[in-house]
């Protein structure tokens, strides 16, 4: 039986254990919760430092046990009473608020909603739980990580817990045989025999030299040990290249005219979750902004979440932007290529015909994925736009490719979250 003892410090002197245990207990209603929030901060807040949330406090009740009688009824005797008899029923007190307070509940019952307090990374697991990159492959790999280990034979020294039992008694026996170390059934052979006789009394000649012979053998058995230091091998490990499947993703925003603040806003919370999420969960996944308007450039991540710049309206230039990035950096034999795109719906009608061939002949074989978000207003129309039904073309056709509509912020998140969740664990 081996005893573990973990005297790490809790952080912020805080039972990181009875945290853990109460996270799981409330999962639930966090995650209600920290969904609720992630629609009414800003942008540039996602996933900035930390944050308090609410629970509802029936949410956190245990079942428990409670000593009583068989049958469940209690009998009070209460000295002094002249009033009621047993069965009587005590009116309420006139008047006032019947014991419940200003604002309280018409029965005067209630309780507070409990606040409890998610770290940074608290709150991105719970975001981020068990969402994936789809069909994500090994590639032929150029980026490793020098992190995983393998076994690399043996060493004659090391820590008790990497003994290897099986090499070390082969050793040892293999030296006691060499060295002729004298067997326990030998030496209890000889004891038998020199109690036999002296037993009876008889041939002392022998009994002297059966004696001699067993003080030899246990001294040579002392001098050569049953385990000997020289036989103990510990297994030996070697750190070696880990290789990471590689992956890229491009995001593709509409900041036209056409896109109103709001639209954008919706845009940016998307591409903000997807940020976050992809530098949280992978470590070699690259990131590549490109805006476009009737002209499309990449750009860096402040230019792309806080430049202010407009103009027309063309998807063609974005994915032709996107296809020249691939063919100078990106080649698909090494490099798992995904892309977002993010936009009203609006195109240019002439340009609806080059989307469709540079899609579909183009982007849509080198992606994996290929993730489609129409943001609209709230109160917009429901009628499919013209990029709405030329995509719905491609889908049809078996392409990997999502479409999803997002109208308001509390959408986002289950957008996103149903673009990114595995299909078998989808209900």
């Amino acid at each position: 039986m081996v005893s573990i003892v973990d005297r790490r410090l809790n952080p912020k002197d805080k039972s990181l254990a009875n945290r853990q245990r109460f996270i799981r207990r409330a999962k639930r209603q966090i995650l209600d919760a920290v969904r609720d929030i992630s629609g009414k901060r800003k942008v540039t807040e996602v996933g900035q430092g930390e944050e308090e949330i609410r629970i509802p406090a029936d949410g956190l009740q245990e079942p428990s046990f409670r000593k009583g009688t068989d049958t469940g009824m209690r009998r009070h005797v209460v000295p002094g009473n002249k009033e009621y008899q047993a069965g009587d029923l005590i009116p309420r007190p006139d008047g006032g608020e019947g014991g419940r307070g200003p604002g309280g509940s018409p029965t005067g019952e209630g309780e507070d909603e409990f606040r409890f307090t998610v770290s940074r990374d608290e709150f991105l697991d719970l975001f981020f739980e068990n969402l994936e990159l789809p069909e994500l492959a090994r590639t032929q790999l150029s980026k490793v990580e020098q992190e995983g280990v393998q076994r690399a034979g043996y060493s004659v020294s090391g820590s008790p817990a990497s003994l290897n039992l099986t090499r070390t008694m082969r050793n040892s026996l293999s030296r006691r045989l060499a060295l002729r170390r004298p067997k326990r059934e030998e030496i209890l052979e000889l004891d038998r025999e020199i109690d036999r006789l002296e037993r009876s009394g008889k041939d002392p000649e022998r009994l002297r030299a059966l004696v001699l012979e067993r003080e030899a053998l246990t001294r040579r058995s002392r001098l050569i040990p049953y385990i000997d230091p020289i036989d103990l091998r510990y297994n030996r490990f070697t750190p070696v290249p880990r290789p990471i499947s590689q992956a890229v993703m491009f995001c593709l925003m509409d900041v036209s005219g056409s896109m109103t603040e709001d639209m954008k806003d919706l845009a940016k919370r998307f591409y903000m979750l997807l940020y976050l999420f992809l530098e949280r969960r992978y470590r070699h996944v690259d990131i590549v902004f490109i805006r476009h308007t009737h002209i499309a450039q990449e750009v860096d991540e402040e230019t792309f979440f806080y430049s202010r710049e407009t103009g027309g309206t063309l998807v063609s230039p974005a994915l032709r932007e996107m296809e020249r990035i691939v063919r100078d950096r990106y080649p698909p034999s090494d490099w798992n290529i995904y892309a977002a795109q993010a936009s009203d719906g609006d195109n240019t009608p002439s340009d609806n015909a080059t989307v469709v061939e540079l899609l579909e002949n183009v982007i849509l074989p080198l992606c994996r994925y290929y993730a489609y978000i129409e943001v609209s207003e709230e109160r917009g129309w429901d009628a499919p736009t013209d990029l709405w039904e030329v995509y719905q073309k491609l889908v049809a056709k078996g392409h990997p490719m999502a479409m999803r509509k997002v109208k308001k912020r509390a959408d986002i998140f289950p957008v996103f979250q149903d673009l990114f969740t595995p299909a078998e664990l989808r209900r």
